[in-house]
């Protein structure tokens, strides 16, 4: 039987919204649609994938994704943003697949309690300890390969290193009154997005418990480079672990591949950073052919901050394989 060769991408659309006036919808679908194209993948990894009301009554739906993908080669494409009842109406994870997608979940303190802090700066104090939980889920499909075999994707999007609320330490939307409360905020900002990467752990080593040869693909914006704390806990590298009897449960950024020069999916204040990963299991990893960052384009997220673009201020990352 021939190989099955196929691509995976993942790309943050960056608030993908048909509802908004500015940036019209129309200038969005001429940047990202070529973007999508040139990926040729067979599965995608979205990120920042809002939902609308068709009517205010009704369950949201992806129209905005329905009609990005229009008249691409992902129309008529699988597609699956979890087993809720209805998507979130901001920044929902969302795969995109040629095969089927013989089930899917979103994980959200599934396996993972929320963290339970007694926090220092607010004012007023509270009595009791204070539940700090995840922004947002991540979405694990089942993509049934054309060989039977099944392919576990994850999608995931971690809370952003932005300092996250603190009663009373706030002045304004953006301003702190203290540095100590922008502090802890920062801090709690920190647990929320470790504690996303340890769930998607968790659920990655409960695969390769049932099957050391599982092929597992985690992908998405970590909002966090190779070697910090967030994509350390996901990866789980014998380094890290310091047993080497783990190492086939280690997940590898296939991103390492690509020169160092070119290794980077966000322009951030001049500074090239390295935010949304392609990691994969050891049997996927040296299945792997090439892999890419398409990021030739990027525009600068801090220097267009405050202005409506139709852009997305990250680059897709895809990878081929031969299974």
């Amino acid at each position: 039987m021939a190989d099955t060769l196929f691509r995976i991408a993942t790309f943050n659309l960056e608030n993908l919204d048909d509802d908004a006036d500015e940036p019209p919808f129309e200038a969005r679908i001429a940047t990202l649609r070529p973007q999508l194209e040139r990926l040729e993948a067979d599965i995608l990894c979205l990120q920042e994938v809002d939902a609308q009301h068709p009517v205010k009554s009704e369950p949201r739906i992806l129209r905005a994704l329905t009609r990005l993908l229009e008249d691409t080669r992902y129309a008529g494409y699988h597609v699956t943003a979890g087993d809720a009842a209805s998507p979130a109406d901001r920044h929902n994870p969302v795969i995109v697949s040629r095969w089927p997608i013989r089930a899917a979940r979103l994980l959200r303190h599934h396996l993972v309690p929320p963290a339970r802090v007694r926090l220092a700066t607010a004012d007023p104090a509270p009595e009791g300890e204070t539940e700090v939980g995840w922004d947002r889920p991540v979405l694990h499909a089942e993509i049934e390969m054309p060989d039977g075999r099944i392919l576990h994707v994850f999608d995931l999007h971690l809370r952003a290193p932005i300092a996250a609320p603190v009663p009373g330490q706030k002045a304004g939307a953006q301003i702190w009154k203290t540095a100590a409360g922008w502090a802890e905020g920062f801090y709690l900002a920190s647990i929320k997005r470790a504690g996303q990467a340890l769930e998607t752990r968790m659920a990655v080593d409960r695969l390769f418990d049932a099957d050391p040869d599982a092929l597992i693909l985690v992908a998405g914006d970590c909002n966090a480079d190779l070697e910090q704390t967030a994509v350390r806990i996901i990866r789980a590298g014998p380094d890290f672990t310091g047993n080497a009897e783990l190492a086939n449960r280690v997940l590898e950024p296939l991103e390492q591949a690509i020169p160092e020069e070119r290794r980077y999916t966000v322009l951030h204040g001049g500074t090239p950073v390295l935010l949304d990963h392609l990691l994969a299991s050891p049997r996927l990893t040296e299945r792997m052919r090439d892999v890419a960052i398409h990021n030739e384009d990027l525009t600068d997220e801090v220097e267009h901050a405050d202005e409506p673009s139709p852009v997305s201020y990250h680059a897709p990352v895809v990878a081929g394989f031969s299974l």
